[in-house]
């Protein structure tokens, strides 16, 4: 196979729109999201959901503390192994992220402890920050600028397959939360290791495109440069921005799943569904859809109308399209946050999806088109900055806001020592921490108790936990906050960017 040796934005090749390893390229973007996305939706769930007898059920802290080093780790790292993929070569740096990927998913089946979790979370995170810049690199060379809106847009729609599938994967390895193993938890985890192995052997088709940087630079003049040009400041201020935005957008994945867990009553949309891997017995005793499926409508909805949509935006310039999607997003996550209702919910996620089909292709997009020819990797390994930041900031801030406001588990206990004769003459100091102590009742059993104690069925104490402590205002409208503030910094900074022929794309 020939290698290309046109700039990166020529005119595209005849006979064809887009370059052959355009598509091998989007094929094993593909496979290393089905096995990632096989285990995102159930991560937090694994990390924190008191009542999942398979999973660690520790703190709402703990959950904070892992997603904020899983995500500054694969943040981080990009900045300096974007630029590294452009030095060494993007295929080498994918073969390395493959096998660092599988240690890790090798990891989290083999250790079922809070240290072996995050042992392999850090190790999965580290194998991404070589694999996006690789990979992305890659495919900012084999498009052109006529190609850039709908060749990124096609990318977004092959690797939301990969989400999609992965998505459904998990509900048949698991079965139902209330008789989930922890053995069950190590063959997903396993089952994520075998896909990146076959992903791995993909490599051997995988093109050797040359970035167009220097081949005879050090090390640390490859970071000295990484540094320098993430500093620019107006290239800072956009990642600033965005990092604001994605730190509202991450919630739909890192607090949405317990959020649903908790909260939200799906038996109405259970009735319709084919499968039964699909539907679960909660907690609370009713029927309910599974989180996973659920949240799948966001890559199945991807699936169906992203193409179309980067279609009818392909001459829009990418700083108008992010900022109608930060809108679309945050009023769907709102709309998703702050109901029990499944429809409800669903209907949330269909809004935050239109608004991520705008934002996650031209993000890409965007960065592709202001980076000079021989540092495409570099600055797509920038994407990663806001992207990690906003979600390593996200973990913490809504650990705290669930943990304290939100949490069914923990709220349980709260009514225990607040409104039943069960807390009279019991000494709490008020904190979340003291409230297993204050009451002699584990988190896992909180729900439980106090049906028992209330004499009433797991809806109708769900309802009123719901009707006294108002948790969806405490979670979610601070995020809303966030995002209206990152879009009005967005509007600002696209209306400057028109002075700028540099970064106005």
């Amino acid at each position: 196979m020939t290698q290309l040796s046109t700039p990166a934005y020529a005119e595209p090749p005849t006979r064809a729109r887009f370059d052959p390893r355009y598509w091998m390229c989007a094929w094993v973007e593909m496979l290393e999201r089905l096995a990632y996305y096989t285990l995102r939706p159930i991560s937090t769930i694994y990390i924190a959901q008191a009542t999942d007898p398979g999973g660690l059920r520790l703190p709402q802290s703990d959950r904070g503390t892992i997603i904020f080093w899983w995500a500054i780790v694969a943040s981080v790292l990009p900045i300096f192994t974007g630029g590294l993929a452009d030095r060494y070569g993007y295929k080498r740096s994918l073969a390395i992220a493959l096998f660092i990927n599988t240690a890790g998913y090798v990891l989290m089946a083999m250790l079922h402890s809070r240290l072996g979790f995050f042992a392999g979370v850090l190790v999965l995170a580290t194998g991404t920050a070589f694999f996006k810049p690789a990979l992305q690199g890659t495919m900012a060379h084999t498009l052109t600028k006529a190609t850039s809106s709908l060749g990124w847009g096609i990318f977004y729609f092959i690797v939301n397959i990969g989400s999609f599938i992965g998505h459904m994967v998990s509900p048949l390895l698991l079965g139902d939360e209330i008789s989930r193993t922890a053995g069950q938890y190590r063959m997903l985890f396993l089952g994520c290791a075998a896909c990146t192995v076959v992903n791995l052997v993909s490599l051997i088709r995988f093109p050797s495109i040359p970035s167009g940087a220097s081949t005879m630079e050090g090390p640390h003049i490859v970071l000295w440069r990484t540094l320098v040009n993430v500093f620019e400041p107006r290239l800072l201020t956009w990642l600033l921005i965005m990092s604001c935005f994605w730190l509202m957008m991450f919630q739909l994945w890192d607090l949405q799943p317990n959020f649903i867990e908790d909260w939200t009553g799906s038996s109405g949309v259970a009735r319709y569904l084919p499968f039964r891997s699909w539907v679960e017995t909660g907690a609370d005793g009713v029927l309910r859809v599974k989180q996973q499926i659920l949240l799948s409508t966001n890559a199945f909805l991807i699936i169906l109308l992203v193409v179309p949509i980067s279609w009818i935006v392909r001459r829009m310039r990418s700083l108008s399209a992010l900022l109608l999607g930060m809108i679309g997003v945050t009023a769907g996550l709102v709309l998703a946050g702050m109901t029990m209702n499944g429809w409800a919910l669903l209907a949330g996620i269909a809004l935050f999806s239109v608004g991520e089909m705008l934002t996650g292709p031209k993000t890409s997009e965007y960065l592709g088109l202001i980076a000079p020819a021989d540092r495409k990797g570099l600055y797509l390994g920038y994407a990663n900055i806001p992207m990690g930041l906003g979600q390593a900031l996200g973990g913490p801030l809504t650990s705290f806001l669930y943990g304290r406001w939100g949490e069914k588990a923990n709220l349980s206990l709260k009514y225990l020592l607040q409104h039943t004769p069960w807390g009279a003459g019991r000494n709490w100091d008020g904190s979340v921490a003291s409230l297993e102590q204050a009451t002699g009742v584990t988190r896992s059993d909180a729900f439980a108790k106090l049906q028992s104690v209330l004499g009433k069925s797991g809806h109708d104490v769900t309802r009123l936990l719901w009707e006294t402590y108002h948790p969806q205002y405490y979670v979610w409208l601070p995020l809303a906050g966030i995002g209206v503030f990152a879009a009005i910094a967005l509007a600002i900074f696209g209306r400057m960017a028109r002075r700028w022929n540099d970064m106005n794309a």
